[in-house]
């Protein structure tokens, strides 16, 4: 029987994309396709899909939040995160959070068929970079970054933040309060000894944490 794969990603070009590779390998059938978190939860519950390849950048919430509510709700569906980021830094926090393989946008058709054949199947599917990395990370050998240590929804106001976005912007992309967020605010310059927004920005930058 044909694997079930649903597609998430803001760029209806980035979708068709991946229709058309899925449908030239053959072996695959589209199960539904969104654009938004909204979009996403109003089609995926009828879904009946194996295999989630998910951008982690959404406009209206982001990708981490959709593998929370995926494993809370559909721990049966593998989630695939597609991304545009550098492996090295979103990928372990991807895994963390319920995915069971990331794969850069810029890889090959096949290497994307490989990715979905192998997490349809239960096996986790990284780049041999990012093995790399978990394997030190296990050991305890893996060099820590301040944003390591915060958590996904911290790391996420972080980089809305850092991509220009006021408080109230924030708050209502993610559901919450104002308040709240400027609570995250203070959580996170505390965690990266940091003192202002400036900083949060500039610090974001340098690690290549925005679009």
């Amino acid at each position: 029987m044909a694997t079930r794969v649903f597609i998430v990603d803001d760029h209806e070009l980035m979708r068709q994309g991946l229709r058309s590779v899925l449908d030239h390998h053959g072996g695959f059938k589209i199960s539904g396709e969104a654009g938004s978190f909204k979009e996403f939860v109003s089609l995926f519950r009828k879904s009946a899909t194996q295999v989630l390849v998910l951008d982690i950048s959404l406009p209206d919430r982001n990708g981490l939040e959709i593998l929370k509510y995926v494993r809370d709700n559909h721990p049966s569906t593998r989630v695939l995160v597609l991304s545009m980021h550098p492996e090295e830094r979103f990928a372990i926090r991807a895994l963390r959070s319920g995915a069971m393989g990331y794969l850069n946008k810029q890889a090959a058709a096949q290497e994307l068929v490989a990715a979905i054949e192998r997490v349809k199947s239960g096996e986790i599917y990284v780049s041999r970079e990012v093995t790399g990395e978990l394997i030190r990370e296990l050991e305890g050998k893996r060099a820590k970054t301040p944003h390591d240590e915060l958590k996904d929804t911290e790391f996420e106001v972080l980089r809305m933040i850092a991509s220009g976005k006021t408080a109230k912007q924030i708050g209502k992309e993610m559901g919450l309060s104002m308040n709240t967020i400027t609570t995250y605010r203070s959580r996170i310059l505390e965690k990266l000894k940091l003192k202002t927004t400036a900083d949060l920005v500039r610090y974001a930058m340098d690690h290549h944490l925005v679009d």
